[in-house]
């Protein structure tokens, strides 16, 4: 079935200071279908969204609807004409309650004087209803968790009836039940006529939804055609020119000595019970361990643990064969640890500081003479580091807030190394990062452990622990639950071990 066209870019490109984000771009979005739209971090497609929902003009070339030219400057402007957009980038009031979220800006009124509370309350409760989440109406956004204000960012959109929906990294932060519920809300969009443009970095799920598919990179379009006979290989070739099964290629090298050993880390749980209860474990110079688990596991508070963020964990850490005794992190960074965080975000950057200024904000002690800093001195290492890690940018100094998902993941990377570690400690290092700038933090881990740098890693995705780790451990309910090599481990052993303790909790209710 050819679904009709109802917007289209024409030699689309815009330029930014230093950077070409869109080049001659030809794009055709089609009504009644889901247009997936992938590429790397960096590559575009945010930039040709943002250009579609007016938050962002061309530089050069036409955007028509029924091939009439049309010149979004506001995001109203492009409201008017039927298009909405939920960015990957949360826009909610955490103070103001769910309904007064939807409708901000575009209230209902009485008479246009007085807003209409009860009806914005009545029309939020039915979209809900419609996303089946029983989330009151006039609960505070600030209480939902993330997932929770991500339906309430679709539902913003859902009210606006709008013909053309662009949905931006939509199921990054739920639940495999509320994937299933969005998918169902996009097959009825679909079925009324709405075209819809997604975006995402997960590739399985964009061929199981999908009915078209464009590839960007570089601001040019690479690939672009109907989902049929599209597969995951194919997507990966357009986007990086390689294929997937080349991401993370061992580079041989030996082990060497005991690096890093935890004794004993136990961690409590507010109101009791255990989030991380009696962990042992080693590692090597050269290798990478892998920890795999499901979320809860207690995966992310043992790391947290390793580096001093609960110095109230009982355990002990060794380095080297030697006891540490300070449990601060600072403490435990001049020893040689590193963490990469899982939210990189809020843990591991500073938004409003520039890509230089975070790059070293771990290591200022090398940086300084007396009381003043050697600038030069830092801008040379940075400049190595940026080089080293294939950071995309235009200039040092610009803020860490302007780089794509990727990018930052590669300054948090390159903050953590500019510590000399003996261990790096990297918490979900791939997570809301694109197929590319994957492959290439999978070669640096690789490189990076070839050159003696002992790494522990977690992760919830089983082909990632597979293929990077040279051994895995799998942890349920705080504890560890299994140990394979690379030669044992299989998928069915390791999501086994990985129920362990749940189900013991399902057979005695059963048993009940």
């Amino acid at each position: 079935m050819e679904h009709p066209i109802g917007l289209s870019i024409r030699r689309g490109t815009k330029v930014y200071p230093g950077t070409v984000a869109l080049s001659n771009v030809d794009f055709d979005l089609r009504m009644g279908a889901v247009n997936v739209l992938v590429g790397e971090n960096g590559a575009g497609k945010s930039t040709m969204m943002k250009v579609i929902a007016g938050v962002e003009q061309l530089t050069d070339g036409k955007v028509l609807i029924d091939d009439e030219q049309v010149i979004f400057k506001t995001t109203e402007d492009a409201a008017k004409r039927g298009i909405g957009i939920v960015f990957q980038e949360l826009n909610l009031f955490p103070n103001m309650t769910v309904a007064e979220n939807i409708y901000i800006a575009r209230e209902k009124t009485r008479g246009g004087i007085d807003i209409d509370k009860t009806a914005q309350r009545e029309t939020a409760r039915a979209l809900m209803k419609r996303l089946e989440q029983d989330i009151d109406p006039e609960d505070l956004v600030g209480d939902l968790r993330v997932g929770q204000q991500q339906i309430v960012e679709i539902a913003k959109s859902l009210a606006q009836d709008a013909k053309i929906l662009i949905l931006d990294e939509p199921t990054s932060a739920l639940s495999a039940a509320e994937v299933e519920i969005l998918f169902r809300v996009i097959a009825d969009l679909k079925r009324n006529g709405v075209g819809i443009v997604y975006i995402s970095h997960r590739l399985e799920e964009l061929i199981q939804i999908g009915d078209y598919i464009t590839v960007l990179r570089d601001g040019v379009i690479t690939g672009a055609q109907s989902m049929d006979g599209v597969d995951v290989d194919w997507i990966v070739r357009n986007m990086i020119g390689e294929s997937g099964k080349d991401f993370a290629k061992e580079i041989e090298h030996p082990y060497g000595d005991e690096v890093f050993r935890a004794e004993h880390v136990s961690l409590g749980r507010v109101g009791g019970g255990m989030l991380v209860d009696d962990v042992s474990l080693s590692l090597r110079k050269g290798e990478i361990l892998g920890i795999y688990g499901l979320m809860g596991a207690g995966r992310s508070e043992f790391l947290e643990c390793a580096i001093g963020r609960h110095p109230h964990a009982s355990g002990q850490i060794f380095i080297d064969g030697t006891q540490l005794k300070t449990k601060t992190v600072s403490g435990r960074i001049k020893r040689g640890l590193a963490l990469i965080p899982e939210d990189r975000k809020n843990d591991g950057l500073v938004q409003i500081l520039s890509i230089r200024e975070n790059m070293t904000l771990s290591s200022l002690g090398q940086f300084t003479r007396g009381i003043q800093m050697n600038l030069k001195k830092e801008k040379r290492i940075v400049a190595d580091f940026v080089k080293r890690m294939t950071v995309k940018i235009a200039s040092p100094e610009h803020a860490v807030s302007s780089l794509s998902g990727g990018n930052q993941q590669k300054v948090v990377i390159s903050k953590a190394l500019m510590t000399d570690p003996k261990v790096l400690l990297m918490d979900e290092p791939s997570r809301g990062i694109d197929i590319g700038a994957k492959a290439e933090v999978f070669r640096v881990m690789r490189k990076l452990a070839a050159d003696g740098l002992g790494i522990i890693f977690v992760t919830s995705d089983l082909d990632e622990v597979m293929s990077l780790s040279d051994r895995i451990l799998v942890m349920s309910n705080g504890k560890i639950t299994g140990e394979f090599s690379r030669e044992t481990a299989t998928n069915t052993a390791l999501v086994e071990a990985s129920a362990i303790g749940h189900k013991t909790i399902s057979k005695n209710k059963e048993s009940a």
